[in-house]
């Protein structure tokens, strides 16, 4: 199988260049492991860089192209290779080449069969099996992170949970909390005076669920937040009457859209998700 090309940007900045540092991961799996370490190393930079996976490299002219790519394009190459010769011809290559490489896993490998007195299997993609979660929860949060309060309307549709609410109903931190479990969540506002987004109103109604508060409780924490913002205390936004107003639009919005309701109130973010997971795995086909 010939080495991928597939091109990944890490993006620790929210400026987007195609013309960032180049970095070539190659690994003998998928490479997931070696892009989870990039990333994180990325977000130390006030830069932006562009990412090059080159899975299930696991044969010398493989190792050859894209060594050789990575020479004429300037980058710095990051591997996570177990077979001992390829690590060998990525080192030699490297050094004849001037390309610059790390290896993440030798060392670490080395370092635990020393110590411990053990042999490691040194098979190829092992690791991806155990990340495999990880890296559905690292995608989930992310998804989140861009669907947050109506943002990227445009994709919401690829969304496994999408929450609506009026303001202070815990759309964000339910969104967080579920993306941490694995579920890619979006939250979407039920503003006062403006008719949902279309795009909301287009999923898939066992997707979505309604946010809902009771009207005192919803008002003494919209009130907290005016304090704390040193805003004004007659605004609509913490009157009892317009407060009223929205819930009841609210419900006739989740009864005409057949959504499923969960009322926050009283609960911790846990065991509102808890119950969002138990309406929505009951509203989908088996």
């Amino acid at each position: 199988m010939r080495a991928g090309t597939r091109s990944r940007s890490l993006l620790p900045v929210p400026d987007r260049t195609d013309h960032g540092p180049e970095l070539f991961v190659i690994s003998d799996g998928t490479g997931e492991t070696a892009v989870a370490a990039v990333r994180a190393a990325a977000t130390q930079f006030l830069e932006t860089f562009r990412v090059r996976t080159f899975g299930e490299t696991r044969h010398e002219s493989q190792v050859r192209r894209v060594m050789e790519r990575a020479a004429a394009d300037g980058a710095l190459v990051v591997f996570t290779v177990v077979n001992e010769s390829i690590t060998r011809l990525i080192r030699d290559l490297a050094l004849e080449k001037g390309v610059p490489a790390v290896d993440l896993l030798g060392p670490l490998i080395s370092a635990l069969a020393s110590h411990f007195q053990l042999s490691p299997q040194l098979r190829p993609g092992i690791l991806h099996g155990f990340s495999e979660d990880y890296f559905k929860r690292i995608e989930a949060v992310e998804f989140a992170v861009r669907h947050d309060d109506g943002a990227n309307l445009h994709t919401l549709f690829q969304a496994d949970l999408v929450l609506a609410g009026v303001s202070r109903t815990s759309k964000t931190p339910l969104s967080m909390y579920l993306a941490q479990r694995g579920y890619r969540t979006g939250n979407v506002p039920i503003v006062p005076g403006m008719e949902p987004p279309r795009e909301l109103l287009e999923i898939d109604p066992r997707k979505v669920i309604g946010l809902m508060s009771d009207a005192s409780a919803l008002l003494e924490i919209r009130r907290a937040r005016i304090r704390q913002l040193r805003a004004s205390p007659y605004s609509a936004y913490a009157d009892a009457e317009a407060v009223d107003e929205e819930l009841r639009r609210a419900r006739e919005l989740y009864r005409r859209q057949g959504w499923r309701v969960v009322d926050i109130t009283g609960k911790a973010v846990e065991e509102a998700a808890a119950r969002i997971l138990e309406l929505s795995s009951e509203g989908r086909p088996a």
